[in-house]
C-alpha cells in the first residue's frame, strides 16, 4: 500500500498540550480546505509529494529513533485507508501518535486507542473556513484530545468563546494566535473572560521563525 507524503522531519512539537516535546512530524499531502493563515500550501495543493509505501514510511520514521509521532497534513484523513494501514502499524510498535485534523472529517475508530490524541480544529471566521466545521465531530473528542482554535482578531476570538461557553467539551481547548498576531492581547480577553482554555502560541515560530520543516 502507498501514501502520499509531503516531508518527514524531526523537532519539537511547537502546538497545543504536547508543547516542547521531541516529535517526528509525518506531513502528508491534500486537504479540501483553503484557510486563509494556512502555513502549509505546499502540502495542501500542487505536486509536492511522493507516493511512498508504507513501509518503506515506517523504515524512515524508525531511523530518527524517536517514539512521539505527529501525523499532520495537508488534511491526513482524506487518505482513510492508508492512514489506518500506518497508524496500526506504529501503534504496534510502541509509537505514541499525534493526529492533526481540520474538523470537517470523523476520525476512524483506530484513533480512540489511549496512545493516540486527536488534535482537532475548530474554525474561525478568519480562517474563511468557519462554515466546515462539524460541531458534532469535535462533542465526540475525549479527554485525551484537544480542540483548537486559531484566533486571528476580536471576531475570531468573541466567535470562539461563544461556542466555548456554549458546549460542553470533554476534550482540552486551546486558543492559537495566528502567528504574527498580538498575543498580548488574546491573553488579556482570556483572562478577562475567565475562561476554561489554554492559551498556547506557536513556539516552534517563536524559535525558528514562519518556515518549513521545523
Amino acid at each position: 500500500m502507498k501514501i502520499k507524503i509531503n516531508e518527514i522531519f524531526f523537532s519539537l512539537q511547537g502546538e497545543g498540550t504536547q508543547v516542547g516535546i521531541p516529535t517526528t512530524f509525518v506531513r502528508l499531502f491534500g486537504c479540501s480546505l483553503r484557510c486563509s493563515w494556512c502555513d502549509s500550501m505546499y502540502a495542501v495543493e500542487g505536486d509536492d509529494y511522493k507516493e511512498v509505501k508504507v513501509q518503506e514510511l515506517i523504515a524512515d520514521i524508525e531511523k530518527i529513533k524517536c517514539k512521539n509521532i505527529c501525523i499532520t497534513g495537508g488534511e491526513p484523513l482524506h487518505q482513510k485507508e492508508e492512514l489506518v494501514f500506518l497508524t496500526n502499524i506504529l501503534l504496534e510498535k510502541g509509537y505514541r501518535i499525534l493526529l492533526e485534523t481540520a474538523g470537517h472529517i470523523r476520525p476512524m475508530d483506530i484513533f480512540k486507542n489511549s496512545n493516540v490524541l486527536i488534535s482537532m480544529d475548530c474554525k474561525c471566521p478568519g480562517s474563511g473556513m468557519d462554515k466546515k466545521t462539524n460541531l458534532s465531530l469535535l462533542k465526540e473528542l475525549e479527554a485525551k484530545d484537544q480542540i483548537k482554535f486559531v484566533i486571528k482578531d476580536l471576531k475570531d476570538y468573541e466567535y470562539a468563546k461563544n461556542i466555548v461557553l456554549k458546549n460542553f467539551f470533554k476534550a482540552q481547548v486551546i486558543f492559537q494566535p495566528v502567528y504574527g498576531s498580538n498575543l498580548e492581547s488574546l491573553v488579556n480577553m482570556v483572562l478577562k473572560d475567565n475562561l476554561n482554555i489554554r492559551v498556547v502560541p506557536q513556539i516552534h515560530k517563536i524559535i525558528w521563525g514562519d518556515i518549513r520543516g521545523v
